[in-house]
């Protein structure tokens, strides 16, 4: 995949770059496989703003994706890849022997025409869904599964994977793109390979129109509030109102946010890097 820049007509495409969509083979959605999907604008139930700097943006329809890939032992074959505007992924459509077509996440190097499967009879091959105790060590995986039979719930982003990096009796170990290590059942399911699309964090958006697009609002920063606006409001000309917060109050650098009695957190080996 590559990324395309912009000749400097104009200073929105000055600065832009954008994704040259090599890889995408068509720009018609499988209908079968779309859904409705409708947008608040940050409005909850009573159509009061709880959530700020959301609005307007480009019409959606919903790409309904396996992440539970749930065909075990029933071949399937990549027919197309395609462009998901709600996902940093490319997503590829695949149609099963038995006549079912389903999204899945787009792995890396994966092409039209390539064979999948998932399930126990499966190989460990890019595109290929197995159970964790079935993936040899060191194996790079996405799409990965907390509880058994939930459906990939982590590394789904572009151009991200997991490292397995051990098996301690009904848990495996896995190293997550964060730093964090952490143990998950043996019987969860994950994808092999890495995530597609990995120049996504190379692109430029170029004007601030490009947001708008997207349906994000302007954001504004909270020193130059009144103090009952927010906790960093106020002051003579720029001076700052102490220490970087959240409009509620939550430090923006160094406060643990995380419950201290978590259950999972017996299952993680080492915490993420700071």
């Amino acid at each position: 995949m590559g990324i395309k820049k912009y000749k400097p007509v104009s200073p929105g495409l000055r600065t832009k770059v954008t994704n040259s969509f090599e890889e995408i083979t068509t720009d018609k959605p499988e209908k079968s496989l779309l859904a409705k999907k409708t947008r608040s604008g940050g409005r909850n139930s009573s159509g009061r703003m709880t959530v700020r700097q959301r609005g307007g943006g480009h019409k959606k329809r919903y790409r309904i994706i396996d992440f539970k890939r749930d065909k075990d032992g029933i071949p399937g074959v990549v027919k197309t890849i395609e462009y998901d505007p709600n996902r940093t992924a490319f997503i590829a459509l695949v149609f099963y022997a038995d006549g079912a077509k389903r999204y899945i996440l787009a792995p890396r190097g994966i092409k039209v025409g390539d064979a999948i499967m998932s399930g126990e009879k499966a190989t460990p091959d890019t595109g290929n869904s197995l159970f964790l105790k079935d993936i040899p060590l060191g194996s790079e995986i996405h799409n990965i599964e907390m509880h058994p039979g939930q459906g990939g719930a982590i590394v789904r982003s572009a151009g991200v994977y997991a490292v397995l990096t051990g098996k301690e009796g009904r848990y495996a170990i896995v190293r997550l793109p964060s730093g964090e290590s952490r143990r998950i059942l043996i019987n969860c399911k994950a994808t092999m390979g890495k995530v597609g699309n990995q120049d996504h964090s190379l692109l430029v958006i170029g004007k601030a129109g490009a947001n708008r697009w997207r349906g994000k609002r302007p954001h504004v920063r909270g020193v130059v509030m009144n103090p009952v606006d927010h906790p960093m409001g106020g002051g003579e000309g720029r001076a700052s109102g102490g220490h970087p917060r959240s409009r509620t109050g939550i430090k923006a650098k160094g406060q643990k946010t995380r419950n201290r009695n978590k259950y999972s957190s017996k299952l993680i080996i080492s915490k993420r890097k700071k």
